[in-house]
């Protein structure tokens, strides 16, 4: 079996239709239950495990939780009718030296479920000007719909998910 592809060499192709907003929306609704669900039955010591390369499990948990206001800043960056989408720090100090193996991983699970409770809350709210703006993403240079930046989200959700098993099943 092959490893996962590394999250910054990944390619994205926009232009997703607002239709797909339901299935963005549970998608993005089930991450902590699957989060939590990947997370269940290890012991503290596998959960902080760091592989030679990379974070840990209860890190990767702690980079979700992590990211969760950049993409709540994004959607008011659609709401605002920005130029370009807020940029994030590529090298992801705050996940590194955000202690995430030093805290509980009831905490990280139960700040994730609500920091995303919070995003889902307001990106229903939103009005159709917002989704009908275009906005460069910074990193990938191209642009991107607010459909496309929940794309976006679900799969960096996802990609963290399979990293974790990863990590757990040793491929």
């Amino acid at each position: 079996m092959t490893q996962i592809a590394v999250w910054f060499e990944r390619k994205f192709s926009f232009g997703y239709p607002k239709e797909l907003l339901p299935n963005l929306m549970a998608r993005l609704r089930g991450t902590p239950a699957r989060l939590e669900e990947e997370l269940r039955g290890y012991t503290h010591q596998r959960l902080i495990a760091r592989p030679e390369h990379g974070w840990s499990a209860q890190e990767n948990a702690g980079h979700l939780l992590q990211l969760e206001p950049l993409w709540l800043t994004r959607v008011e960056d659609f709401v605002r009718g920005s130029n370009t989408l807020t940029p994030t720090d590529l090298a992801n100090r705050a996940t590194t030296d955000g202690g995430y193996n030093e805290r509980p991983l009831e905490e990280i699970l139960s700040g994730f479920r609500s920091a995303r409770s919070r995003l889902l809350t307001r990106v229903v709210s939103l009005e159709e000007e917002a989704w009908d703006r275009s906005i460069v993403h910074p990193r990938l240079k191209q642009p991107m719909t607010l459909t496309d930046h929940l794309f976006f989200v679900a799969e960096h959700d996802d990609h963290h998910l399979a990293r974790i098993w990863e990590l757990f099943e040793g491929l």
